[in-house]
C-alpha cells in the first residue's frame, strides 16, 4: 500500500479532510479508543461511504455494498458475532476454502491471520463502510443484546430475577450463569457500556411503588432511558453493591463506594457509587469519572483571556489562598486538577486532601480523608504542614477547624486551592466570615476567588438563529447600546443531541480577587450587598456578565443563561 505514511496524513493530502478537522477527529479517538476513521466518520468530517473508497484506493481492494449483497448463509457461520463487532468486519461469501471477509479497516493484518486461524480458510479482504457492517451484523446475527431495551426485554421475562431473594444475590453475581440467571448482569454490564459510549455523566436509578427508572445525566439534562421491571430493583441494587464491594444485606442506611469497567477498548473507567435508601427500595447514583474526558488544558476549560491572565498568575504566586466556589456538578474539580496539573514539577511538592479521591494525577501526592476513622480534612492539613509541601489542595472548607489551619498554611509561604459551596465569588466572604475566620486573615491571605457555573454549549449539528425581541434582552442584563449586536442562537434538536439542542458544556467563569475596595468593605464589616457592590467596583465581571458574553459568542442559548445564573439585583 502507498499507504506506509499514517490514515490522517494521507486523508490530508487527498483533501479529504483538513488539518484541523483531524486534530479533533484524533481527540476524539484518544477519548473514546475505536479507530482514526470511526473518529471521522462520527464527526461528520467525511462520509463512511468516502472512506471505504479512499481504503479501497489505498490498498487496492474492491468495496461491497453490503446493503445490495445478499450474505452467504454458509459464511456468516464460519465468525462469531463476538469477532465480528470487535474488529468490525462480517464475512460475506464462501467458495471452497476460500472466505471473502469485508473489513471496515482492513490495516490491520493481524486480523487476517487471526480470521485464518479461526476459519481454517484463506481470507481475502474486501472493504465495505462501517455502518454498512454493523448493520448486517444486526440483520444477519440479531439484535444485539447490548441495546438497553432488549436487555430490559430480557429481564421483564426473567421469573429468577422476579422472584430474587437474599439466597440467590451472591450466586447470581458470581455465577453469571445462562438464561435467568445471567439477566440482571447482562442489564448492569450494558448500562454501564452505554453510559460510558454515551458519555453522560451520572446515572440514576430510582424505585417508585410501582416501576423503576433509569436515568442518565448527558450535558447537564436528564433523560429517561428505559423503565425495567420494578420487581427487580433488588436484584438490580445488589448487583452494583457487590460491585461496589458494599455491604448487601445493609439496606437501611446510606453507603458510598467505588467500581471500576474496562471497555472492548481498553479505556478503564471509575464510577463513584451512592445508595440511598427511600421509601420504596434504593436509589443509586453514579458519577462516571472518566479521565479521558478531564480536561486538564486550563486554556480549554472557558476562561477568557484576561480572566485566564488573572487565574494563571494567582496560582503561580508562592503562597496565598485560590478559592473556586459553586453547587455541586458546576466542574470545580475539573479547574483545581487543571490548576494542579500546570502547577506540577519535579522541583514542587504537592498534596492534596479529598473525599473522595475522583482522578489519579501523576507526581501529586493524594489523600483520601475518611472522617468515619477520625482522619477529616484538618487531620491530613496537620500532616500536611509537617510534610514539607509548596502547594496544598483541600477538598472542601467545611467548618472553622479547616478553615483556620488552611488560612495559617496561605499566610506561612504555601500556596492553598481549595472549595466552598457557594453562589458566587462575594457571598463566600460572608460564608468564611460566618464560620468564624477573621476579616484580616481574609483580607491579607485570599488572593482570588473564583465563583463558575456549566451551560449547555449549543449542538453545532442543529444550531440555528434565534429571534428575540431586544427588551428582553435588556431585562436579562444587557446594555441598551449593545442589544441589537447579540445575533443569538439555539439548537433544534437532532440524533447528535438526543434532540435536546445542547451538546458538551461550556465553563462560566466569575473571578473576584482582593482589591481594595473589597478588602476596606470587608474589614469595615460590610452587608453581602455592600461586598459584593465593593468587588464589582474593583473590578468583579459577574456571573450573569460572563454567561452574557458566551451568548454574544453563539456559544449558549438565552434560556440556559437564565438557567444557571441569576440577575445581579437580586444577588
Amino acid at each position: 500500500m502507498s499507504a506506509k505514511k499514517p490514515l490522517g496524513e494521507l486523508l490530508v493530502r487527498e483533501n479529504l479532510v483538513n488539518m484541523g478537522q483531524l486534530e479533533e477527529a484524533r481527540k476524539e479517538q484518544r477519548s473514546s479508543g475505536g479507530r482514526l476513521s470511526s473518529a471521522l466518520v462520527k464527526l461528520g468530517h467525511i462520509k463512511d461511504k468516502e472512506m471505504a473508497e479512499f481504503l479501497g484506493r489505498q490498498y487496492s481492494m474492491a468495496t461491497v455494498d453490503l446493503d445490495q449483497f445478499e450474505i452467504d448463509e454458509d459464511a456468516i457461520k464460519t465468525v462469531s458475532r463476538e469477532i465480528c463487532e470487535k474488529h468490525m468486519v462480517i464475512p460475506v461469501s464462501k467458495a471452497g476454502n476460500v472466505l471473502v471477509v469485508a473489513f471496515a479497516d482492513p490495516s490491520n493484518m493481524f486480523v487476517r491471520e487471526d480470521l485464518t486461524l479461526v476459519t481454517r480458510c484463506k481470507i481475502e479482504i474486501v472493504i465495505a463502510p462501517e455502518t454498512s457492517i454493523q448493520k448486517a451484523i444486526e440483520k444477519y446475527f440479531g439484535k444485539s443484546t447490548t441495546d438497553m431495551g432488549t436487555v430490559v426485554s430480557d429481564l421483564e421475562m426473567s421469573d429468577e430475577a422476579l422472584n430474587f431473594t437474599s439466597s440467590l444475590q451472591a450466586q447470581l453475581i458470581d455465577n453469571a450463569a445462562d438464561g435467568d440467571q445471567a439477566a440482571i448482569v447482562k442489564f448492569v454490564n450494558t448500562m454501564l457500556i452505554e453510559a460510558i459510549k454515551l458519555k453522560c455523566s451520572d446515572i440514576h436509578i430510582e424505585p417508585y411503588e410501582k416501576r423503576l427508572r433509569v436515568r442518565f445525566r448527558i450535558d447537564g439534562l436528564l433523560h429517561e432511558k428505559v423503565q425495567p421491571p420494578s420487581g427487580v430493583a433488588n436484584a438490580l441494587s445488589s448487583r452494583l453493591k457487590i460491585m461496589s464491594r458494599l455491604d448487601i444485606a445493609e439496606r437501611r442506611k446510606p453507603q458510598d463506594g467505588r467500581l471500576k469497567v474496562k471497555t472492548a477498548n481498553g479505556l478503564e473507567v471509575d464510577f463513584r457509587v451512592s445508595v440511598l435508601p427511600t421509601l420504596f427500595g434504593e436509589k443509586i447514583v453514579m458519577r462516571l469519572l472518566d479521565k479521558a474526558n478531564l480536561k486538564l488544558d486550563m486554556t480549554k476549560l472557558g476562561f477568557e483571556q484576561n480572566d485566564m491572565d488573572l487565574f494563571k498568575m494567582r496560582i503561580n504566586e508562592p503562597q496565598g489562598l485560590v478559592l473556586v466556589t459553586g453547587p455541586t456538578g458546576s466542574g470545580k474539580t475539573t479547574t483545581l486538577y487543571s490548576a494542579l496539573w500546570s502547577l506540577n514539577d519535579p522541583q514542587v511538592n504537592i498534596s492534596t486532601a479529598e473525599d473522595p479521591v475522583e482522578f489519579n494525577l501523576d507526581g501529586i501526592n493524594q489523600v483520601q480523608v475518611q472522617p468515619k476513622i477520625g482522619f477529616g480534612f484538618p487531620d491530613a492539613l496537620r500532616s500536611f504542614l509537617r510534610q514539607d509541601p509548596d502547594i496544598i489542595l483541600v477538598g472542601e472548607i467545611r467548618d472553622l477547624e479547616t478553615g483556620e489551619i488552611a488560612f495559617k498554611a496561605a499566610s506561612t509561604g504555601h500556596l492553598v486551592l481549595s472549595t466552598l459551596h457557594t453562589n458566587d465569588a462575594p457571598s463566600t466572604i460572608s460564608r468564611l466570615l460566618d464560620m468564624g475566620i477573621a476579616p484580616y486573615l481574609i483580607t491579607s491571605t485570599v488572593s482570588l476567588i473564583v465563583a463558575q457555573r456549566l451551560a449547555g454549549r449549543i449542538c453545532e449539528k442543529c444550531k440555528v438563529p434565534e429571534n428575540i425581541d431586544p427588551k428582553v434582552l435588556i431585562a436579562a442584563g444587557v446594555a441598551a447600546a449593545e442589544a441589537a449586536e447579540y445575533q443569538c442562537m439555539r439548537g433544534e434538536g437532532c440524533s447528535a443531541c438526543n434532540g435536546s439542542g445542547v451538546k458538551g458544556r461550556v465553563a462560566i467563569y466569575e473571578l473576584m480577587e482582593m482589591s481594595t475596595p473589597l478588602r476596606e468593605e470587608i474589614l469595615r464589616g460590610g452587608s453581602p450587598v455592600e461586598i459584593k457592590k465593593a468587588a464589582i467596583k474593583g473590578g468583579t465581571k459577574t456571573l450573569r456578565q460572563a454567561a452574557l458574553k458566551k451568548l454574544k459568542a453563539g456559544m449558549v442559548s438565552l434560556s440556559e443563561v437564565l438557567g444557571v445564573t441569576v440577575e445581579d439585583d437580586k444577588a
